[in-house]
């Protein structure tokens, strides 16, 4: 029978665990990523995200805090960044057309310039529409950041910065692609704007 009571106990400090495992593993790979965005920013270029599912609702929500701002204290004008995963009529107009695993790629091959940068965010790093939005972003010149999770899967080694959340957990993977995101993006407005 379900226990809830453990269920609560096990998932919150499994989330806690694989923090902690991140600020053990990850540090270089979030700076490196940052630094990627800054220089991109720097030189007049713009940030794209793409993803499926949760990924995808990540992506929107990473974008957000780029164009937005994620901290209230700092007064800046809007990043450039785009969410690849947003417009229903590309996405069906592209699943329809071109296969749904070239919808990214489509997007980047329409969207991305030399010197921006695609970040792909796949729990399970074998997400073939994500795969070929890197393939095309190298192409163009776009750099590339994977958020990824467990053994980095086929996208691992793919970008020029790989980001692993070390567990085979979905749910503290996807958990742990967000607080990344975040660290990133203020780190990126702290350091650019305040």
């Amino acid at each position: 029978m379900f226990d809830r009571g453990k269920f609560f106990d096990e998932s919150l400090t499994e989330s806690a665990l694989t923090k902690q495992n991140i600020l053990k593993s990850c540090r270089e790979s979030v700076y490196k990523a940052i630094d990627l965005i800054k220089q991109s920013l720097q030189n007049g270029g713009k940030i794209m995200l793409c993803g499926n599912g949760g990924s995808a609702a990540d992506s929107q929500h990473l974008a957000t805090e780029f164009v937005i701002r994620l901290s209230h204290d700092i007064k800046r004008p809007a990043i450039a960044a785009i969410a690849l995963t947003t417009d229903s009529s590309m996405l069906t107009a592209g699943g329809n057309d071109i296969g749904f695993e070239n919808v990214f790629a489509r997007s980047v091959e329409a969207l991305g310039k030399n010197g921006d940068v695609l970040i792909g965010i796949s729990t399970s790093g074998n997400s073939k529409n994500v795969i070929n939005a890197f393939t095309k972003a190298k192409e163009k010149g776009v750099k590339t950041i994977a958020l990824l999770g467990g053994s980095g899967g086929k996208m691992k080694g793919m970008a020029d910065v790989d980001i692993i959340i070390p567990s085979s957990n979905v749910q503290r993977i996807q958990e742990g692609h967000i607080t990344v995101g975040h660290i990133i993006c203020e780190s990126v407005e702290r350091e650019l704007y305040s």
